[in-house]
């Protein structure tokens, strides 16, 4: 299953998604919205909001945190079929 992750460089919880993705071995091409021309309107778009980090797992997107609890890491371990 392709997937996209939309980051930027300063971004912690970016890093924590990339330290999953890379643990469970899955293969990821990642946007960065800072330096990629149109990214930060794509994450706009079709989120509604400029927030990343931002999985598009088969053309669906995907929220791996959310605001106060961090990266969802049984939530993305169930998308993906891996162990916690």
């Amino acid at each position: 299953m392709p997937v996209l992750l939309y980051t930027a460089r300063w971004c912690h919880t970016c890093r924590e998604a990339k330290r999953f993705l890379d643990k469970h071995h899955i293969p990821y091409t990642e946007i960065d919205i800072e330096t990629t021309p149109g990214a930060a309107d794509d994450v706009l778009q079709n989120v509604g909001k400029r927030a990343i980090p931002q999985f598009v797992v088969d053309g669906r997107w995907v929220q791996p945190y959310r605001p106060g609890y961090g990266f969802l890491y049984e939530e993305m371990s169930n998308l993906f079929g891996v162990a916690i």
